[in-house]
């Protein structure tokens, strides 16, 4: 792949941090909280609490983006500078697409995010991008490679959906090879870049976006003309090991509210994780100890991390040919 000009708009955190101080604004533009329904109900990941996070590693712009929800700002303190109004939409047309895409709109109300569920609910995309359009909304096509359990996606579909978006994401939870492809789509159809987290576990700002501007809408304007970087992580065994150690410390010092089913994108780990984290094991406190203990064995391990990654590498070979890109 030539990334040459990918490469340019790239940039390490200690570059980064320079232009921070030369007035450049950052933002993690895509952040979950407890109010996501597969986000567990921590203390840790209450909306106030990830705010001020964001504010102390210096994050300019904060958005959440839970799952086709915005309650996460009604909890929110009046004077919340630099918020950004979130939220992450799920359509799936099936004559356009065939599957099931993720979009996050920001600087909506709760009028707009209703107009806007009704109209994925039908499964209308052209629909749904005009609603954003119209109202002057700005939104994000988020991890382009990424697709739903179970979902058979038409890969041949992608190009054309690039080019129906002002921007695209690299996702810190894809691994490396997916996202130098959502690269080249950005470079090859003049597309705005952003990186963000995808955050689940409260790990906001380890990858994000710099741009100029004022005010979102002018920073957001920015990116769409290409005048901003991106800072980045991948998804790395080391880094999700390290995120599975993340959940089931929330787990082992009781800071759930509740129990949730949660997504670490690892189907079988979700599954003991929501068990481990249920009352009705922790009425049983030897098997509680002795089943977080294994877990968290089988976690450092580094298999289920390994697996995963070997499982998502595997589909690249199919996704860089029906895309006309190599390496």
């Amino acid at each position: 792949m030539n990334d040459s000009c990918a490469q340019a708009k790239m940039l390490n955190f200690s570059d980064a941090e320079d232009l921070r101080r030369s007035g450049w604004k950052a933002a993690d533009l895509h952040v979950h909280t407890a109010f996501s329904s597969d986000v567990v109900d921590a203390l840790s990941l209450q909306p106030m609490m990830l705010y001020r996070k964001a504010k102390q590693i210096g994050m300019d712009f904060v958005t959440f983006t839970d799952h086709d929800t915005m309650d996460a700002y009604d909890t929110m303190e009046p004077e919340a500078t630099g918020l950004v109004r979130g939220v992450e939409i799920k359509i799936k047309d099936i004559e356009t697409v065939g599957h099931t895409i993720h979009v996050n709109v920001y600087e909506l109300d709760c009028r707009q995010l209703l107009k806007l569920q009704k109209i994925a609910a039908r499964g209308d995309l052209h629909g749904f991008l005009d609603i954003l359009n119209g109202e002057g909304l700005p939104f994000v096509y988020n991890h382009p490679l990424w697709f739903e359990p179970g979902e058979k996606p038409n890969l041949a579909a992608i190009p054309d959906l690039v080019g129906l978006f002002p921007v695209i994401e690299y996702n810190m939870h894809r691994i490396r090879r997916q996202n130098e492809i959502v690269m080249e789509l950005a470079k090859r159809y003049k597309k705005g870049l952003i990186a963000s987290t995808d955050t689940h576990s409260g790990m906001i700002g380890q990858a994000y976006t710099l741009s100029r501007g004022r005010s979102f809408r002018e920073f957001y304007d920015n990116i769409c003309r290409g005048d901003s970087y991106i800072v980045v992580r991948d998804q790395t065994k080391q880094y999700l090991t390290g995120e599975m150690n993340t959940w089931l410390d929330m787990i082992s010092r009781h800071d759930m509210t509740q129990d949730k089913k949660i997504s670490t994108g690892i189907a079988n780990l979700d599954r003991i994780i929501s068990i481990l984290g249920s009352e009705t094991l922790k009425d049983f406190p030897v098997i509680y100890r002795a089943a977080l203990a294994a877990t968290y064995r089988t976690a450092n391990s580094g298999l289920p991390a390994a697996l995963y990654i070997r499982r998502e590498s595997s589909r690249m070979c199919e996704i860089e040919r029906t895309l006309g890109i190599r390496d």
